[in-house]
């Protein structure tokens, strides 16, 4: 299966939050499983700490570090991402989640999320 992880799933993985549920870890290190993540996930990470809106534990390189050791894929923004990100229906104000959604959609990806705003966009979620 494919997965893409919302950003805060994605810190609570690196982070080891236990509101990461543990069907969710076992997905996320499931081997057969391919696990990506949107660059606009750590483009959003950056930004929220270095204004200091975010206090996580790793600094940028170590998350670039530990998503290459565990095979984690970043999934690049294409045009046919900003295609659909025009497209889509304004039910979220959030650009990065606008993105990450845009990106879902476009490429048939299941998402491991809490957000209630993403199923309306008609993403899977796990």
């Amino acid at each position: 299966m494919r997965i893409l992880l919302d950003t805060h799933v994605l810190l609570w993985y690196l982070e080891g939050d236990e509101r990461l549920t543990r069907s969710h870890r076992d997905l996320i290190l499931d081997a057969r499983n391919e696990i990506l993540v949107s660059v606009a996930s750590l483009w959003e990470i950056a930004i929220k700490t270095s204004i200091g809106k975010l206090a996580i534990t790793r600094s940028m390189t170590e998350i670039f570090t530990q998503l290459q050791a565990q095979s984690i894929d970043i999934l690049q923004i294409e045009p046919g991402h900003i295609l659909q990100v025009a497209s889509l229906p304004f039910l979220h104000r959030d650009p990065f989640d606008r993105m990450i959604v845009a990106q879902a959609k476009v490429e048939f990806l299941s998402m491991i999320t809490s957000d209630p705003e993403f199923p309306p966009y008609g993403v899977k979620t796990l």
